[in-house]
């Protein structure tokens, strides 16, 4: 006569199911790694869609035939095309020449030599402020032969709902970047030199 198997041994011996359970193992790692994929594309693809649409903007701007508002309507509504619900922030400032770019406004005379900025040393005016300024530019697309520096913010939610499970910002933001000159469709004005110790207050 043959016994029954006591039902450990039975539970031991019997595979039935065991994939299930391995698969219950693998899913969320399998899972969360697709997700993150699917995540790390679409911010490559809106990243590229980005850079994209500053160049074409860029180039827009450069001819002088197109208004500040007018590209940066052109900026908002492609990229809004893409993602209804994304903020885009654009930054435009035009600059003298390659060498101002974030730089302060240049010095041409420094009666201390400490090379800062003190009251009657003569600068070059670019900003046009009648001031000196940390920043050797101005606000917009500037003029003839300006240097333009353009940059696109570029936020939005998230794709997948990935975020907080990993201890992400559910919000992103791509920053884009590009610097050119304008055509010379005019005559690009010289700054003015300001500053000075005579009594008139003008730079010798």
């Amino acid at each position: 006569m043959i016994r029954p198997m006591p039902f450990a041994r039975a539970l031991k011996a019997n595979s039935q199911g065991a994939t299930i359970l391995e698969f219950a193992f693998v899913a969320p790692v399998l899972f969360t790694i697709l997700l993150g994929l699917t995540d790390f594309g679409y911010r490559c693809y809106a990243g590229a869609i980005v850079e994209g649409t500053l160049q074409q903007a860029a180039r827009m701007a450069t001819i002088g035939t197109k208004t500040s508002s007018q590209i940066d309507s052109f900026i908002r509504t492609k990229l809004t095309k893409f993602n209804t619900g994304a903020t885009v922030t654009i930054t435009k400032t035009n600059y003298y020449q390659f060498s101002n770019i974030n730089k302060s406004e240049l010095l041409t005379k420094d009666l201390n030599g400490n090379g800062k900025w003190d009251s009657g040393d003569c600068y070059q005016d670019v900003a046009n402020f009648g001031t000196w300024d940390p920043v050797a530019g101005q606000d917009g697309l500037g003029g003839s032969d300006d240097i333009v520096w353009y940059k696109v913010d570029f936020t939005f939610n998230r794709l997948v709902p990935l975020a907080g499970f990993l201890g992400w910002s559910n919000v992103e933001t791509i920053s884009a970047n590009t610097v050119m000159r304008n055509q010379p469709y005019a005559t690009q004005p010289t700054p003015s030199i300001r500053g000075g110790t005579t009594q008139d207050g003008t730079c010798p």
